[in-house]
């Protein structure tokens, strides 16, 4: 049995997570503050350690800089408790050594998934009879095919128009594959507005990134359609990651590819007209979504999504996409946007 030290000054935090713990079947040792909390680590050597970051006497920093210094307690894994969500903290933990960090509120779910993360790595380490990991360089073809393995192995579910697949907030259990359909990655401010970030299509890997940081989905998910879609566990593919370091190499062009359509997508909204931004906004869609033998490009999405992704009003893209009908640049019917001149709408960004 797993023994766990929880160094926590509020009473009911702390007896809660003791509580979850000893469910799970863990042996469950507890501190008030972060003296006894280093007390206890040195004579009884927890297999892991989880500490609050502010506490009176001694706050969880000096908690673990103390460990840090004495071989016996150097190596246990550490995972911090902080209801600030401040980059300041998380830099200054982990430039400490801290392993993880679990910000407040957390459910239960989110706490038993660090533990075994963590714990599952330390036994790597432990194993007598581990080696060394031979670095055997793969290439991107043969890190595409353990990816498509991956899926195959993985739960399949069909989520209908306007399904949630995860929203803010949220803790990563799964990496979404998207097989069919169309899924919006957006956000919502305090007066229930919706920006859409970007928009998932087939082949697409959803919500990998929040799951290395190890952070809460930071967007919402939802299915602008009917789609298809692989659930890869959260421990399948951070195992998946270890065992094949190349393998990030594909999710860093993928985070790299994100970013800079990000970028681009800021600078148009805060220099292009709103005519510009619905034109770009459509050729966005057509690159995404057209397939290579239609040599017409048509796509059916609500104009309160339009809006969303131009960052403006429905009224307003309404008027937008009437303008563009009445100079023959698309066809409208319904819901329906067939574009007809692709090559105008892109001279109009440009």
């Amino acid at each position: 049995m797993k023994t766990i030290l929880v160094i926590e000054d509020n009473n009911d935090v702390r007896e809660n997570i003791a509580e979850i713990l000893e469910l799970s079947q863990f042996n469950v040792l507890t501190a008030e503050n972060g003296k006894i909390g280093v007390r206890i680590a040195q004579e009884q050597q927890p297999d892991l350690i989880i500490c609050d970051v502010m506490m009176p006497e001694l706050d969880g920093f000096g908690v673990l800089h103390i460990l840090s210094q004495n071989a016996a307690t150097a190596k246990i894994p550490f995972v911090f408790l902080t209801a600030k969500a401040d980059r300041t903290d998380f830099r200054k933990g982990m430039s400490l050594g801290a392993d993880d960090y679990l910000t407040k509120p957390f459910d239960d779910v989110e706490l038993l998934n660090t533990i075994d993360i963590r714990l599952k790595k330390q036994e790597r380490l432990n194993n007598p009879n581990h080696e060394p990991q031979k670095f055997v360089h793969e290439s991107e073809a043969q890190c595409i095919d353990l990816l498509k393995a991956i899926v195959e192995d993985a739960e399949e579910r069909t989520y209908h128009k306007r399904d949630v697949l995860f929203r803010e907030g949220d803790y990563p259990r799964y990496i979404f594959y998207l097989h069919d359909g169309k899924v919006k990655l957006s956000k919502t401010n305090d007066d229930g507005k919706e920006f859409i970030l970007s928009l998932g299509k087939k082949g697409d890997y959803i919500g990998f990134l929040p799951m290395l940081q190890s952070i809460r989905y930071p967007e919402n998910a939802i299915a602008l359609e009917d789609c298809r879609v692989s659930l890869i566990p959260q421990q399948r593919f951070l195992d998946t990651l270890y065992e094949h370091p190349d393998l990030a190499n594909v999710f860093i062009k993928m985070m790299a590819q994100d970013i800079l359509e990000k970028e681009e997508q800021l600078v148009e909204l805060a220099y292009n007209s709103v005519r510009k931004r619905v034109a770009d906004a459509l050729v966005r869609l057509q690159k995404q979504y057209q397939d290579p033998d239609d040599k017409r490009f048509s796509v059916a999405i609500l104009r309160e999504d339009l809006a969303s992704m131009v960052g403006t009003a429905k009224e307003t893209v309404i008027r937008t996409l009437s303008d563009f009908r009445d100079e023959h640049l698309i066809e409208m019917k319904g819901s329906k946007i067939t574009i007809l001149k692709p090559d105008a709408l892109k001279n109009m960004i440009n």
